[in-house]
């Protein structure tokens, strides 16, 4: 199984990115790995801990000559993002990741790839694992739920770490480091409802967004995607003005850093309406396609007849829907002070409305994201008052720090000059709105000098998730490059 990744070069990091893909690590189910991995480092005589929340360390000794060296932390993730395409049968929790080589690119068979950040992980084992390249001494870290809540950064054991500088394997562009990253926090809204009976003569139909790229609610939230809840939620209040229906559930979307690819929402209707509802349909579809041309090339919005016997009562789908109409949506302000850089955004994730049999029970969690903690603080709150206007619980969770950039920094200035022999072409010094784990470990240790840096990555978080296999190659040689020129103590 993957066995045509055993024979990429360098072989030693690709045989380790197997591994990954062959046994199931999604967020919450780490466990396996760990446990694998901490059989493989004790046959290979390294030491090992798991702190209190799941977090793993494997510390190395540095090679001979390299003993006066300062320590480098190599910090990656083992969870990846499991998402797949509709209709596809895969259990992320059992099968492993199947994986493809098309025109120089690895990518997975309908799923999510796990290079975010299965090669960064990877990169780290073939470090422990080499006894052909030099180093200092090594500490790899691999925390848990990174694509979830950031849990493992947040709860990490404070003082195991000895090392002073860090290198984040879990960036995507080559020939990019960062040195900066937004911080964020999740809004968890919940509010059960009273159920309402519906007639027995309605006419019930699903409306389907579906088709949509999707992505990293960070990396790709200015690309001017679509987001199925979103489309859905306007399409649900403008037919609000057509023909009166009953809401009777909504599922959108899987993860909250995650831009929505699918949504779907029953409802029902008098059949003196049925008529207009497809009228309106096909309108909506013609002009949602129309606005989105240029980014949504699948998009594809339909109804199918479905049978539905509980609903939302009116009122309360009214305000439902007219609070998911306000919440906030996609980028909220471009930096003043970096270029081309998204400074705060919010990405409408998960939405659930599901009936039982004693009431209606609706969900939804958004992830705001800013390169300044205050703005993160105040879009949160914006969207909590929309929803406390409705009487839901609203709650401000998993919240983490940004990682402020230093360009002054020593690592950095080194990794440059590294880069510079190494490539053949100056690095380019980046900020990234996205959650790394680099400023919740740098605010638990204050003055660790850190960079980020990693292969080409594109689609993340998404089923066209594909990894450049050259860049990989360079990857590879910038990282022992750079623990080769480590700085002494």
């Amino acid at each position: 199984m993957n066995q045509a990744l055993s024979r990429l070069q360098p072989t030693i990091l690709w045989r380790h990115f197997k591994t990954l893909c062959d046994i199931p690590r999604p967020s919450f189910h780490e466990a396996r790995l760990r446990e694998h991995l901490i059989a493989w480092s004790e046959q290979l005589g390294l030491s090992h801990y798991v702190d209190p929340v799941g977090n793993l360390l494997i510390r190395k000794p540095a090679t001979k000559g390299m003993e006066d060296r300062e320590t480098v932390v190599l910090q990656g993730h083992l969870d990846m993002v499991a998402q797949k395409e509709a209709g596809l049968e895969h259990d992320f929790t059992k099968d492993p990741i199947q994986t493809q080589i098309v025109d120089g690119w690895v990518s997975a068979k309908g799923t999510t790839l796990g290079a975010d950040n299965g090669i960064g992980v990877a990169a780290a084992l073939a470090v422990l694992e080499s006894n052909e390249i030099a180093h200092g001494p090594i500490e790899a870290l691999f925390t848990i739920e990174e694509e979830t809540s950031l849990r493992g950064a947040l709860q990490l054991e404070k003082g195991i770490l000895q090392g002073k500088i860090l290198f984040n394997l879990d960036s995507e562009d080559r020939g990019d480091v960062y040195i900066g990253c937004a911080g964020g926090t999740d809004i968890n809204i919940a509010k059960s409802y009273a159920l309402f009976e519906l007639p027995a003569n309605q006419h019930g139909f699903e409306i389907r967004v579906s088709g949509l790229k999707g992505g990293h609610s960070g990396l790709d939230i200015h690309k001017g995607r679509a987001n199925a809840n979103v489309l859905l939620i306007r399409c649900l209040n403008l037919l609000k003005q057509t023909c009166d229906f009953q809401l009777s559930g909504f599922q959108g979307g899987t993860l909250r850093n995650a831009i929505a690819r699918d949504a779907v929402a029953s409802i029902s209707l008098d059949g003196s309406q049925v008529n207009a509802f497809k009228q309106f349909m096909s309108e909506f579809e013609q002009q949602t396609k129309l606005e989105y041309q240029a980014t949504e090339t699948n998009l594809s919005i339909s109804i199918v007849p479905c049978q539905a016997h509980l609903a939302l009562e009116k009122d309360d789908q009214d305000q439902l829907l007219n609070a998911l109409f306000c919440a906030p949506h996609g980028v909220h302000r471009m930096s003043q002070e970096l270029e081309g850089v998204t400074e705060t955004s919010c990405n409408l994730g998960v939405i659930e409305l599901t009936p039982n049999q004693q009431e209606m029970h609706f969900s939804a969690c958004l992830l705001v994201r800013s390169l300044v903690d205050s703005a993160v603080e105040h879009l949160a709150q914006s969207a909590k008052s929309a929803f406390a206007l409705i009487g839901a619980q609203v709650k401000l969770e998993n919240a983490y720090p940004g990682w402020r950039p230093d360009p002054n920094a020593g690592l950095l200035k080194a990794f440059l000059q590294v880069h510079k022999e190494v490539m053949g072409y100056e690095a380019n010094v980046k900020v990234i709105h996205a959650g790394l784990e680099c400023g919740i470990i740098g605010a638990k240790y204050p003055g660790m000098e850190m960079v980020s840096f990693g292969p080409n990555i594109r689609g993340a978080h998404s089923p066209s998730e594909r990894m450049e296999i050259d860049s990989v190659g360079d990857f590879w040689n910038l990282l022992v490059a750079m623990l080769a020129n480590t700085p002494k103590l």
